[in-house]
């Protein structure tokens, strides 16, 4: 298992992930207390997203398929799980502790470098599917809710993986 370098607990309500920072500022406010992501009793959420991305890596390392594992090849585990449950923190309300190590998150762009594919999203988010199922602590209106924001991002990635290469030949609804 993964061990956390910061040595204070990070204990912080899930907004909903998909509103601005003045919305989440808003929602901070104790007079409505609810909005957003569930607490979670009994283990803060720093916790619960190391084991969340330890539990996916270690799938994603461990794959059967040659072709999935090989996008992650030249990535150590350790600094893929690092890197990963730091943004999702950063990105579900948490302390901006990705960017303050490694800068802007830029997903399209740092995740140019890899064949970021339909078949490559659908088996990440498989991973993603069966880590959270298994990781405790994370309550199921939660999990949805970060699913749906996994599935969104993915497909958000393969989007941009398809811009890299505009003679690839896939034809726009739009085009003449």
């Amino acid at each position: 298992m993964y061990t956390c370098p910061y040595k204070y607990p990070i204990h912080f309500p899930l907004p909903n992930i998909h509103k601005s920072q003045r919305a989440r500022e808003r929602d901070a406010d104790p007079a409505r207390k609810g909005v957003g992501l569930s607490e979670w009793s009994g283990v803060s959420q720093n916790d619960a997203f190391i084991n969340l991305s330890t539990n996916f890596y270690n799938r994603v390392y461990d794959d059967e398929e040659e072709w999935f594992r090989s996008i992650f090849a030249n990535s150590k585990k350790e600094d893929a799980i690092q890197n990963q449950y730091e943004f999702f923190i950063q990105r579900m309300g948490g302390p901006p502790l990705f960017s303050q190590r490694r800068g802007h998150p830029a997903l399209i762009g740092r995740h140019r470098p890899f064949p970021v594919t339909h078949q490559a999203a659908e088996r990440w988010l498989h991973h993603m599917q069966e880590a959270l199922d298994t990781t405790k602590y994370i309550d199921s209106d939660s999990k949805t809710k970060m699913m749906n924001f996994f599935r969104h991002t993915a497909f958000f990635l393969v989007a941009g993986d398809e811009l890299k290469n505009p003679k690839q030949g896939i034809p726009c609804k739009h085009a003449a």
